[in-house]
């Protein structure tokens, strides 16, 4: 049974860099597509940034685009997101998904074989 653990949370500056990793255990994640989610007004999440399973599709939440990426190595069993240039408002708990039944990003919380328990991001200003 595929299970993700987040690392990499902490406290930044706004203005600062921050990244974080999504490893896997239980199962390889060559064929899973993979997004990052925090919590926002309205939903319990929403999403960040996917990745496909081989990185041929890749979205971001309008708000972070040219400051997040998102990235995997598979070899490693990991992705991660390099948050570059925060800002107070991107504080967060930050969670990872894994969807096996999706070849493109589609950012919704539903259909997901598998979520890490988050890491806490905290930006201050």
């Amino acid at each position: 049974q595929l299970q993700l653990v987040e690392s990499g949370g902490g406290l930044v500056q706004s203005g600062g860099s921050r990244k974080l990793s999504c490893e896997a255990w239980g199962s390889t994640l060559d064929s899973y597509t993979i997004a990052w989610f925090r919590p926002a007004p309205g939903t319990e999440r929403e999403g960040v940034a996917c990745i496909s399973a081989s990185s041929e599709s890749i979205s971001y939440k309008d708000s972070v685009k040219g400051r997040f990426t998102i990235t995997r190595d598979n070899a490693k069993n990991t992705a991660y997101l390099q948050m570059n240039s925060v800002k107070p408002e991107d504080s967060a708990v930050y969670y990872c998904a894994a969807s096996s039944l999706r070849t493109m990003c589609v950012m919704v919380d539903y259909g997901m074989d598998a979520w890490g328990k988050g890491t806490l991001v905290t930006v201050s200003s």
